[in-house]
């Protein structure tokens, strides 16, 4: 079986689970339709069964985030505040204005660019608490100039979110921040409850649950994507580390047991070292677990006759992240057509887009990078597209637009039209 083949069949795997069992699908529709019917009722019910915690108030006081300062190092702090500024000075680079331009005939034609007015941020928690995936998705929101962000996230058993993601949110400037999780929450920030008042489009990660009422939810609200479990591919030759190509491969299998960590290398012996140094460091991973299932499950090395195979791979599973491990990264990023985001050279290791850099790592899973982009300001704005047809443009092309409405049927069309030529004559 060829490269290509395997990494399809492997894909299709993933896939396959992606998309949930009949009786996930039917959970998520009851809990998303009993939250739309009971509200804050129903949102209580949901976390005090799944999270087991009985909370009284969903959202978050101000004692709660004053206790989370006392509780994380002050360093910590001021990594998340710099790391904060990259992520904005990044997203501030791709902001768009609105244009006009005006034709020789009077017409005026344009597009206006008007940020959404509230957007949720779905916060996943769980087995590891994420205030990186705070600063990804309220930050882009901010600079795109959306005014409401309401940001949800499941509690821990104590009743309060992690500290991180508490201090992330307050350093921000999110006012609103809810205690509450999974399916339960999506239903609330598209339909609203008596605490949390909807809104216009819902982004950030999520488990099978999440996922699943993202997809429900969607066209009553906007999402971002339906994010699959993390994956990374690493394409190296002969130069690379070993040692390090392994600390990469596992820094995504620890997040799921559905995570793929995947090398594809023309080097059999780099292969080899690659996959000892695998089974050596996973020993001491305290997330041992999770990472072991993982590399099990979704873990591969891929051994490509040349380059050029690998590229060809590489570009065939359109990976979440891409690492370019080679003597000449930069000659290589030109062949890439399919990926998320891109590591150039030893020093771009993958965990440095995730945390600190500025680029966004909301991005595209399962392939979807083939036609799909990272999140950016363009999912945090709409576009309205701007029309003023001047007397003369109007007259000149009257009968054309008339003609072309009566080639399609539609009369009253050709007769909105002609209308403005009877006033006129």
């Amino acid at each position: 079986m060829n490269i290509t083949r395997l990494i399809d069949q492997k894909l299709s795997l993933r896939r396959s689970l992606d998309s949930g069992t009949s009786k996930q699908r039917a959970d998520v529709y009851n809990i998303v339709e009993d939250v739309r019917e009971r509200g804050d009722q129903a949102l209580f019910h949901y976390t005090e069964k799944f999270d087991r915690v009985a909370l009284r108030e969903l959202v978050v006081q101000k004692q709660e985030i004053d206790e989370a300062y006392q509780q994380l190092d002050e360093s910590l702090v001021a990594v998340i505040k710099q790391a904060a500024n990259n992520i904005r000075e990044y997203h501030a680079k791709q902001k768009k204005e609105s244009w006009f331009y005006h034709r020789e005939d009077g017409t005026m034609l344009g597009q206006k660019i008007t940020p959404l007015d509230a957007v949720g941020v779905y916060v996943p928690g769980g087995t590891a608490a994420y205030p990186s995936s705070v600063l990804m998705n309220v930050i882009p929101a901010q600079v795109a100039g959306v005014e409401r962000i309401v940001l949800v996230s499941p509690p821990n058993q104590d009743g309060k979110l992690p500290s991180g993601v508490l201090i992330a949110a307050n350093e921000l400037g999110v006012k609103e921040i809810y205690k509450v999780g999974g399916a339960q929450a999506i239903s609330a920030l598209a339909y609203g409850t008596e605490s949390i008042k909807a809104v216009d489009k819902i982004v950030g990660p999520g488990n099978i649950y999440v996922a699943l009422a993202k997809r429900q939810v969607f066209g009553t609200v906007d999402i971002d994507m339906i994010a699959g479990p993390s994956e990374i591919v690493v394409l190296a030759d002969e130069t690379a580390m070993p040692n390090e190509i392994a600390a990469d491969l596992l820094s995504q299998a620890e997040h799921d047991k559905l995570a793929s960590s995947v090398l594809v290398t023309p080097s059999i012996q780099l292969a080899e070292a690659v996959k000892a140094e695998v089974e050596k460091q996973l020993e001491t991973l305290p997330r041992k677990e999770i990472a072991k299932a993982s590399v099990e499950q979704f873990g591969q090395i891929y051994v490509a006759e040349g380059l050029e195979e690998a590229i060809n791979a590489v570009n065939e599973l359109a990976p979440e992240h891409l690492e370019v491990m080679t003597s000449s990264p930069y000659e290589v990023l030109p062949l890439v057509k399919h990926a998320g985001a891109i590591f150039l050279g030893r020093y771009s290791s993958e965990p440095v887009g995730d945390y600190f850099a500025g680029p966004n790592h909301v991005l595209p899973t399962n392939g979807t990078a083939r036609f799909s982009s990272p999140l950016n300001l363009d999912d945090f704005v709409k576009k309205s597209s701007i029309i003023a047809y001047s007397k003369e443009a109007f007259t000149e092309n009257a009968a054309k637009i008339a003609s072309f409405a009566r080639l399609e049927g539609l009369e009253a069309h050709a007769r909105a039209i002609e209308e403005r030529l009877k006033e006129d004559s």
